[in-house]
């Protein structure tokens, strides 16, 4: 699927500067979009949107298809009569830059959206009750099994759900039967939760589609073990007889970390997969397509090749390549989506088989400037090489350009940097930003970090770090029109200018 040449920005919701202590789907998300069309920018490039497990990664989610309920903005429900405004945090409250305490944010804020979830169910009619109904009956085929999973994994405080009685970990029939029943009315706030979510995102996203800014989704590869997927799905993942994974998901070391990234997420049994149609991968990748225009797939590699380690491993060493599906799971996803609108985390230590995977695909792999200085094989990252690919400054796992310019790069990194990039009086962040936006690529994509010219302070993430991640907010003074419009030039120079995006029939959201 051909990409247009374009620019963007990444910047993640909770990011955003909201009320409440986390961004959301709220004023300051439409503000953020201003800012995106006064710049020029086509493309709004997010994380995974799914509901945190431990950890508060977007990357570890307890649901491939439900969405964060943290992001629903508490404003808009207030709009629309869900909650009393008067019962909403202060605009002080917190403050708007301050970073995301998750913990605080979710005992603050669920809350309010459990009140508001329960005066909907019990008293919306209309239109908007019609809605709702259609919501769960079109989505019951993941509805229904995420809210069980999300009342009892509140019931049984947040415990794994290996660990809960058998009889509900194995999913007994009458068991469910009898909690469904137990837990009736925090089931239908819980599903008027995930209606609220997604008439925001949708709502969000027609505001984009009418201002020509698209929006790039994020898919992880693996899910969380302690996820609705796994728990509904057992047959799909490698687990043994006591429903625990016997192999388990990550990277082998790398220039990121020398004994490589456990990450823990269970493997997919790609046989029984494909047995099925591939069916469970269709309908995540259908339902990611219809929530975002693009899809960044996340470690491409693990399609190929997936690092295999023993569950009983604390690090990631000792574990081995394993063949994964290849080509068989991306015909199928041709057949069934009428397309592959996706491009490839493809960096780190990628095989030639990688690559010639990639490309019979027709998927666009990814460039990142901040590797493309180190030594003469880094040259792959650079501008001049980044044909049909999709370039970046640096990633959320990245630190900001700022920096690692001046504290993780090395001297001869800086050199290369210097000679490649030329002088920059206004900061190396916008020596390569230019370079990016000049460079060969179809998307351009900056974080939100580097176009305001921040150091370490702002990075988003730092893998085999425990703690202190995905915590980064701005405030809205920090976006000026000053940046927008020296965003806006270069859009223009690079001819990187927005296209018109299709804004589709279904997109009529008032949540």
């Amino acid at each position: 699927m051909p990409f247009p040449r374009t620019a963007g920005i990444l910047l993640h919701p909770t990011s955003l500067p909201s009320r409440g202590g986390i961004g959301d789907f709220g004023p300051a998300a439409y503000q953020f979009v201003d800012s995106l069309v006064s710049a020029r920018q086509g493309i709004w490039q997010v994380l995974p949107l799914g509901p945190l497990g431990h950890g508060s990664s977007p990357y570890s989610s307890i649901s491939a298809f439900a969405g964060n309920p943290l992001l629903i903005s508490l404003e808009r429900l207030s709009d629309h009569g869900w909650i009393d405004r008067t019962k909403l945090p202060s605009s002080s409250s917190g403050l708007t830059s301050n970073p995301v305490e998750y913990d605080l944010v979710f005992a603050a804020k669920m809350p309010l959206l459990f009140e508001a979830g329960r005066q909907f169910v019990n008293s919306a009619s209309g239109s908007v009750r019609r809605r709702f109904e259609d919501f769960c009956s079109e989505n019951a085929w993941w509805l229904d099994d995420f809210v069980l999973f999300d009342g009892l994994r509140a019931q049984q405080r947040s415990a794994s759900w290996h660990e809960w009685p058998k009889e509900l970990a194995h999913r007994v029939p009458s068991a469910l039967e009898r909690v469904r029943k137990q837990l009736a009315a925090d089931l239908k706030i819980r599903r008027a939760l995930q209606f609220a979510f997604y008439e925001q995102w949708q709502a969000l996203r027609r505001y984009c589609s009418e201002r020509s800014v698209r929006i790039v989704g994020d898919v992880a590869i693996f899910v969380n073990y302690d996820s609705a997927d796994v728990w509904t799905h057992r047959e799909l993942f490698r687990l043994n007889e006591a429903l625990e994974p016997d192999v388990v998901s990550g990277v082998p070391p790398d220039f990121f970390s020398k004994t490589g990234q456990r990450w823990g997420n269970p493997l997919y049994r790609w046989d029984v997969m494909k047995a099925s149609g591939y069916d469970w991968w269709v309908q995540r990748l259908r339902w990611a397509t219809r929530n975002c225009d693009y899809i960044r797939l996340d470690h491409f590699r693990g399609f190929d090749q997936f690092w295999e380690i023993p569950a009983a491993d604390l690090t990631a060493i000792n574990g081995r390549w394993v063949d994964g599906p290849r080509d068989d799971l991306f015909l199928k996803l041709r057949e069934a989506l009428g397309g592959l609108p996706f491009f490839a985390e493809d960096l780190g230590y990628i095989t030639p088989e990688v690559h010639a995977l990639r490309e019979r695909l027709r998927i666009p792999g990814i460039s990142v400037l901040q590797f493309g200085f180190k030594d003469e094989g880094s040259q792959m990252y650079l501008p001049h090489r980044a044909a049909g690919k999709v370039i970046y400054t640096g990633t959320h796992d990245n630190d900001t350009t700022v920096g690692w310019f001046h504290s993780g790069a090395s001297d001869q990194e800086r050199r290369n940097a210097e000679a490649y990039l030329g002088r920059c009086d206004d900061g190396i962040h916008w020596a390569f930003i230019r370079a990016a936006q000049n460079s060969v690529a179809d998307f351009a994509l900056i974080p939100l970090q580097d176009v305001l010219g921040l150091g370490s302070e702002a990075r988003m993430n730092t893998p085999s770090q425990s703690g202190g991640n995905w915590q980064w907010r701005f405030s809205s003074e920090q976006f000026t029109p000053e940046l927008a419009a020296k965003l806006a030039h270069l859009a223009e120079l690079t001819d990187r200018l927005p296209q018109p995006v299709p804004v589709r029939a279904d997109q009529n959201f008032a949540a």
